[in-house]
């Protein structure tokens, strides 16, 4: 058996492929959505982050070790290496739209004014972007 199985072990290790199929579970989902473990050589998981999440990362490296050590039942993971990229899997959200806000009565008397719909619906979007940050 290991001369079936020492060729596959040799670019994947058993706690490699563990902590790949179980990442969600091991870090929770939070931590699950914006990282992704890539590999595992000689104790160091390299793991791929999205934007600045690798600094916060190297803070909770600690526990995240002692997390994925304590699933595993064994030191398997001793130090990260961080890579900033974006983990794949599901796509990244839309942000949800929500329904326009009514604008102040003096902009819409204003807009009313305006002869031009193509205009009049730009300078609206215009004035609820603005109005929407206040």
């Amino acid at each position: 058996m290991p001369a079936l199985t020492r060729p596959a072990f040799k670019r994947k290790s058993p706690a490699g492929a563990q902590i790949m199929a179980d990442w969600p579970a091991l870090v929770g989902p939070a931590i699950a959505a914006v990282t992704q473990p890539l590999r595992l050589t000689q104790g160091t998981l390299t793991l791929a982050c999205s934007g600045p999440v690798a600094m916060e990362m190297q803070h909770l490296a600690p526990q995240l070790a002692s997390r994925i050590n304590a699933a595993l039942g064994r030191v398997a993971v001793e130090r990260f290496r961080f890579v900033q990229q974006a983990p794949a899997g599901g796509t990244p959200r839309k942000p949800r739209e929500s329904p326009p806000q009514p604008l102040p009565g003096r902009v819409e008397s204003a807009l009313e004014g305006v002869s031009s719909p193509e205009l009049r619906d730009a300078l609206a979007r215009l004035a609820r972007g603005v109005y929407r940050t206040r």
